[in-house]
């Protein structure tokens, strides 16, 4: 085996590389170095790793890397992007690793470049010349976008693992279900003029109030009709986030926009929730006939549920000593669980320092995470 880079130094070159994911092409970029520096490293220790350009995006990948052959066995998965930062708002270099309070500083030590530095370094205290199943990592690019590169992977099914662990800061919390996450912006097109003489003109803000109304009805009807009672807010919710019209007081508003949150619960799949905003609104649209608008902001997210009796959940809560829990959030897991495998996420640190400026990992999670990953190797692949 080559030498690997200590914990500190891969937590440091994985943060010190930028893999900023955002719809907006001034902001987004490559994900290729980090790549490379997985690749080199896991093929060090010993693991076949293929980069995967994934379809769709700005020159992002993905990387696989695995060891042993066969069916069956683990995999561990995370995303190597991560959000934009905000300068001005951080105390220190968010590319710098940054050790101060006990604590880990820096732009994905929690969300989530740190996994791949943990599970690096767990990989080096186990036995790999004893393994009887596979061990698998993904590494995905554009988790924070589109999800298209855990999408691409899914529908490669290149590998069917018995089951899987997505890193994702749960503050090593097994997690076995989430909500889904779907937005739409909708725009309402009318006439302007003169505000003298409404007639000549469709002014947008009154056929938008009539939208609103007809949304309010379709949230209640979530509310009244889904339900899911181990979810802080057991219901699938609508949230009117953006609104925007007109130009001035005295002219007939010729364009209205809106844009709506959606988190639907397991069970109700984002095609059938963009079905239902159609039929709710299609009154309206048959009575202003091509004003109305409707798409999404940007590609959503479908609701995750594992089985909490499950083996792998049972056993990964009492690996880690913890109850499986539920989260509001969305994550990569719909798109993993399709390649068949028992699915949980699973990550150190807390969901609170995700997407914030002077993001950490506290230091007390380091040694909490290797000796887990272990464990769930050596049940996943060896024993």
């Amino acid at each position: 085996m080559k030498t690997l880079p200590d914990i500190k130094s891969s937590f440091s070159r994985l943060i010190a590389t930028p893999s900023i994911s955002a719809l907006e092409a001034e902001l987004d970029t490559s994900n290729l170095a980090v790549i490379e520096l997985l690749h080199n490293w896991f093929s060090d220790l010993g693991m076949q790793c293929q980069s995967l350009p994934v379809a769709n995006t700005r020159n992002k990948h993905n990387l696989v890397a695995s060891f042993g052959q066969g069916q069956g066995g683990l995999l561990l998965a995370g995303h190597t992007d991560t959000v934009p930062f905000d300068e001005g708002r951080w105390s220190q270099d968010p590319f710098s690793l940054v050790e101060k309070n006990n604590r880990w500083y820096g732009l994905g030590s929690c969300d989530m470049k740190g996994f791949f530095a943990l599970t690096l370094e767990a990989l080096k205290e186990l036995p790999l010349d004893k393994f009887k199943r596979p061990l698998h990592i993904l590494a995905s690019a554009d988790e924070e976008t589109t999800m298209n590169g855990a999408k691409a992977f899914a529908a490669a099914k290149s590998i069917a693992p018995d089951y899987a662990i997505i890193g994702e800061p749960t503050s090593l919390k097994p997690v076995y279900m989430h909500k889904g996450h779907f937005t739409q912006g909708i725009r309402v097109t009318g006439r302007s003029g003169h505000s003298s003489d409404p007639a000549k003109g469709l002014n947008a803000i009154e056929v938008m109030h009539l939208v609103t109304g007809q949304l309010l009805k379709l949230k209640q009807h979530l509310a009244n009709n889904y339900r899911e009672d181990a979810f802080s807010v057991p219901y699938p919710t609508m949230n009117f986030g953006h609104i925007h019209g007109g130009d001035a007081a005295n002219r007939i508003c010729g364009c209205c926009d809106l844009h709506i949150d959606l988190r639907p619960i397991p069970g109700l799949a984002l095609d059938d929730l963009e079905l239902m905003v159609a039929n709710y609104l299609e009154p309206i649209c048959s009575q202003y006939p091509g004003c109305i608008h409707v798409a999404p902001l940007y590609p959503g997210s479908e609701p995750f549920a594992d089985k909490k009796e499950g083996s792998w959940t049972q056993l990964v809560a009492k690996l880690s000593d913890s109850q499986p829990e539920v989260v509001n959030y969305a994550t990569e897991a719909p798109y993993i669980s399709q390649l068949g495998c028992q699915t949980l996420v699973l990550g150190p640190g807390s969901i609170e320092q995700a997407h914030q400026p002077d993001e950490f990992l506290d230091i007390s999670y380091i040694n909490q995470t290797k000796d887990l990953l272990k464990k769930l190797i050596y049940h996943a692949c060896i024993k």
